[in-house]
């Protein structure tokens, strides 16, 4: 049988015991995890470190660990372009990523496509292995299985696959060929939840894409969250725990957390201001100007939530996403 190989790199270590390795002496206590987003990303992200974002879009993103990346000059990360839009964006503006596994990347969906995002990718700065978001997807199952491949018919025959990094196997069975997606566990990964308790037992409503796997994989994961609430609450419905707290290293209560992306049930998106980053973008000089301004030269995300209108401005988002603005 013909087995083909995608061409391109894999960024990262599939082996699962080596994973297992280093899952063995993660702590799993059951304990406060309170931190605030400096320390998080000053402690838990080193340079060089493979990076997943949670969410889907520009949808339930952790916007404050993503700026503070930006703003703490975190480079030469890996990162996974799993339906990734204004996340991909941020960090590109930053230069803080050198190559991306890219499933879904440059487009903000129905907004248009992103200038910065686009340059950086024709400038040769970024090193690319393509995937499907389906494929990205499974890798982050194959991890939190403790597998190093998971088999599937996707991609095969197709120029993704050639430029990927899969490797066509021989089913042991049926002696049908298959594609092997290499398990994906980052070093590190963000998600932004509903509420969550201060010991990372947390709960998401909506579209959940891959985060239940990508919390599992990763092996250092911090949650922004739009709200604390008590473990009572949590244990009240056990059912609802999308993320158990033995994934979790570190929780951040960050209100607002998503903007200028949407909270499903809490906040839409804020429009204007993703096109006012879509057309700034086009000039790389007004570009840089507008990173000044927004997270370079803004302390914190709160410094920036209200550069952008405040309380306020979150209140009408809330209004539009509850639809009590028609009223």
């Amino acid at each position: 049988m013909d087995l083909k190989s995608g061409i391109n790199t894999l960024f990262t270590d599939p082996d699962p015991d080596n994973a297992r390795e280093f899952f063995r002496h993660k702590s799993r206590a059951m304990k406060s995890k309170l931190t605030t987003v400096q320390e998080a990303v000053r402690t838990m992200i080193k340079d060089g470190d493979y990076v997943a974002i949670g969410g889907f879009g520009a949808n339930r993103i952790p916007t404050a660990i993503l700026h503070e990346m930006v703003r703490q000059k975190k480079k030469n990360l890996g990162f996974a372009g799993h339906t990734s839009t204004h996340d991909f964006q941020i960090l590109v503006g930053g230069e803080c990523i050198d190559r991306c596994d890219v499933a879904y990347i440059i487009g903000l969906e129905a907004r248009g496509l992103s200038a910065s995002a686009r340059r950086y990718v024709e400038s040769g700065k970024l090193k690319l292995t393509e995937w499907t978001n389906g494929t990205l997807s499974w890798r982050l199952k194959a991890a939190a299985m403790g597998l190093s491949f998971l088999p599937a018919r996707n991609i095969m025959g197709t120029d993704t696959f050639k430029y990927s990094a899969g490797k066509e196997i021989e089913c042991p069975y049926t002696g049908k060929k298959f594609a092997a997606h290499p398990a994906l566990y980052p070093d590190f990964a963000a998600i932004h939840v509903h509420e969550c308790d201060v010991y990372g037992n947390a709960r998401v409503y909506g579209a959940s894409v891959s985060d239940q796997d990508l919390a599992k994989a990763a092996k250092r994961v911090v949650l922004t969250t739009e709200r604390i609430i008590s473990t009572d609450k949590i244990r009240q419905n056990p059912e609802c725990t999308f993320i158990p707290f033995w994934c979790v290293d570190a929780v951040i209560e960050v209100p607002y957390g998503s903007y200028p992306g949407n909270m499903p049930y809490e906040y839409f998106s804020d429009e204007a201001h993703i096109k006012e980053w879509l057309t700034v973008e086009k000039d790389p000089d007004e570009f840089r100007k507008f990173l000044d301004k927004q997270i370079y030269g803004t302390k914190d995300f709160y410094e920036y939530l209200e550069l952008n209108g405040g309380i306020g401005k979150m209140m009408k988002l809330r209004s539009i996403e509850l639809l009590t603005d028609r009223q």
